[in-house]
C-alpha cells in the first residue's frame, strides 16, 4: 500500500471514530408549570438530622432547600428504626424477582449500548480465503488470501452513527432509573406491608379483648337474666356486643393472614415468624414534617423523573440521526495483507496485496421514508417531552399531598388518643353507675361501642400516618442508599 493510500485511511478512520458534526438539536425546556414552592402553612417540624429552622425567611429557606435535597441521600437503613423491618428490607433487595428483573434490563441495556457504540469503531477482521477461476478454454487459477480486513465501515460525517449511541446509552441510564424506581417502590411496599400487619395484629388484639370482656359480661348478664334482676332485652343487647367482637376478631384474623401472605411475596421467601410485628410502634420511621421553604427543584432527584428525562435525550439523539440520513454516507471496505498462486508461498516476499474500496450513497428518492422517519422522530420527541413534564407534575402532587397530610394526621392521632381516654373513663364512669342502679344498661353498651371504635380509629390513624411518612420518604427520592452518605 502506497504512502499516500495508508494516510487517507488512517485519515478515514480518525474522522469516522471522532464524528464530525451532530445534527441532533437542542434540548427542549420543560414547562411542567409547577410552583417554585409547595403551599404549606408554616412549620417548623424537620426530619432526622435537621436543625431547627430560624427565624430569618432567606436562612430558613436555604436551610430548606439543603434539608429537603438530602433526603434522596437519607439511607433506608437510617430512615427505618425497626431492627426487624431492616432485616426484611434487606432480604427483599436480595430475593424479590420484580426487582431482579430490573436489574436483568439494566444489564441488557448496557449490552445493546455497548452493541451500538461498537458501531462507531471499524471491526478488524483475520481472514484467509481461496479463490478458484476457470472455465471453458481457460486454466484453473488459484488465488490464496490472508490479512486483515475492515467491511462496510461508515465513516461516520453526519453523527449518524455518534446520535444511535447517544441514544442508547441514554435508554441505558433509564433503565438504571427505572431499577432504582423499582427499589424505591419495593422498600415503600415492605414497609407498608410490615406497617400494615402491625396495625391488623393489635386491631386483631383489640378485637380478642373486647371479645373476651363482652363476654365476660355476657355470662354474667345470663346469669342475672336466669335470676330475673334483668330483662330478655338487655341479654339480646350483650349477646349484639358478643357477636360483633366475634365477627370482628375473625375479620382481623383473615387480613392478618393475608398481610403476612403479602411479606412473604415482597420478600421472596417465607419470613420468620420472630421478625413479624406484634403491634403497631410509633419508632418505625424517623421522618417526620419538612418545613415550608422546601423548593419543588428536589423533584429532579427521583428516579421516574430522571429517567423521564433520559428518555426524552435519548428520543432527541434519535432526531440527529434522522437528519444525518438526508445527507451522503461513506462506506469503507479495506483489505491488507498477502495473496499469492501458491499456498506455499503466501508469505514470500513481494506478495503484499491491499484493498481500498470506499462507498459513497447518496439518497436521492426514497418515496417519503426519510422524511417520515424524521417526523416520527420528532413525534417521539414531544411524547417524551409530555412524559417528562408529566412525571414532575404527578411527582409534585404526591409530594404536596404527603406534606399536606403530615401535619392534619398529626393532629387527627392526637385528638385520637384523647378521644381514647375519655372514652375508656366514659366506660369506667358508666359500669360504675350501671352497676349501682343509677344508670340503664343501654348507656352503657353505648360506653362500651364508644371505646371499642375510638380504639380501632387510633389504630387506623397511627398506621396513616406512619405510611405517610413512607411516603414521603418515597416521593421525595429517598431509599436509593442503603446508608446515608
Amino acid at each position: 500500500m502506497s504512502k499516500f493510500s495508508t494516510h487517507a485511511l488512517a485519515l478515514a478512520i480518525a474522522l469516522a471514530a471522532t464524528g464530525c458534526v451532530s445534527l441532533a438539536p437542542k434540548l427542549p425546556a420543560q414547562e411542567a408549570g409547577i410552583p417554585a414552592q409547595w403551599p404549606l402553612p408554616p412549620t417548623t417540624q424537620s426530619f432526622v438530622g435537621a436543625q431547627p429552622l430560624t427565624s430569618d425567611p432567606a436562612a430558613s429557606q436555604t436551610a430548606a432547600a439543603s434539608e429537603g435535597a438530602a433526603v434522596a441521600d437519607i439511607g433506608w437503613r437510617d430512615f427505618f428504626e425497626d431492627p426487624n423491618l431492616e432485616q426484611l428490607i434487606g432480604r427483599a433487595l436480595d430475593n424479590n424477582r420484580d426487582l431482579r428483573v430490573a436489574v436483568l434490563n439494566v444489564e441488557r441495556a448496557r449490552a445493546q449500548y455497548r452493541i451500538q457504540r461498537a458501531d462507531r469503531l471499524p471491526a478488524l477482521n483475520a481472514t484467509a480465503q481461496l479463490r478458484r477461476t476457470g472455465g471453458d478454454n481457460q486454466q484453473v487459477v488459484d488465488e490464496y488470501q490472508a490479512g486483515a480486513s475492515i467491511a462496510n465501515f461508515e465513516l461516520d460525517l453526519f453523527g449518524r452513527v455518534r446520535s444511535l449511541s447517544q441514544s442508547a446509552l441514554q435508554r441505558y441510564f433509564a433503565e438504571e432509573e427505572a431499577r432504582r424506581a423499582a427499589q424505591l417502590s419495593l422498600i415503600a411496599e415492605v414497609a407498608n406491608a410490615y406497617l400494615t400487619l402491625a396495625a391488623d395484629r393489635e386491631l386483631l388484639s383489640v378485637s380478642e379483648a373486647t371479645l373476651k370482656n363482652q363476654q365476660s359480661a355476657y355470662d354474667l348478664t345470663q346469669k342475672r337474666r336466669e335470676l330475673g334482676a334483668v330483662s330478655g332485652l338487655e341479654l339480646s343487647q350483650a349477646r349484639t356486643q358478643v357477636e360483633q367482637a366475634r365477627a370482628d376478631a375473625a375479620r382481623y384474623a383473615g387480613q392478618v393472614a393475608q398481610d403476612t401472605n403479602a411479606l412473604n411475596l415482597l420478600v421472596g421467601e417465607q419470613v420468620d415468624p420472630a421478625l413479624l410485628p406484634s403491634k403497631l410502634t410509633a419508632g418505625v420511621t424517623g421522618l417526620a414534617a419538612l418545613p415550608q421553604g422546601l423548593p419543588s427543584e428536589v423533584l429532579l432527584r427521583r428516579p421516574d423523573v430522571l429517567q423521564a428525562e433520559h428518555l426524552l435525550r435519548a428520543q432527541n439523539a434519535n432526531i440527529g440521526a434522522a437528519r444525518a440520513a438526508f445527507f451522503p454516507s461513506i462506506s469503507l471496505t479495506g483489505f491488507l495483507g498477502s495473496a499469492s498462486n501458491e499456498l506455499s508461498g503466501l508469505f514470500d516476499s513481494n506478495t503484499r496485496s491491499w484493498l481500498v474500496n470506499p462507498v459513497v450513497n447518496i439518497p436521492i428518492f426514497q418515496g417519503g421514508k426519510l422524511r417520515a422517519n424524521l417526523a416520527s422522530a420528532k413525534a417521539d420527541q414531544k411524547i417524551a417531552l409530555a412524559q417528562y413534564e408529566k412525571a414532575i407534575q404527578a411527582g409534585f402532587r404526591d409530594v404536596s399531598d404527603a406534606l399536606a397530610l403530615t401535619k392534619t394526621l398529626a393532629e387527627q392521632r392526637q385528638a385520637q388518643e384523647a378521644l381514647v381516654e375519655a372514652a375508656a373513663r366514659a366506660d369506667q364512669l358508666s359500669t360504675a353507675r350501671y352497676k349501682a342502679g343509677r344508670d340503664s344498661y343501654l348507656n352503657q353498651l353505648d360506653a362500651q361501642r364508644t371505646l371499642y371504635g375510638a380504639q380501632q380509629g387510633l389504630v387506623t390513624t397511627r398506621l396513616a400516618e406512619q405510611s405517610n411518612r413512607v411516603a414521603l420518604y418515597k416521593v421525595l427520592g429517598g431509599g436509593w442508599n442503603e446508608r446515608s452518605q
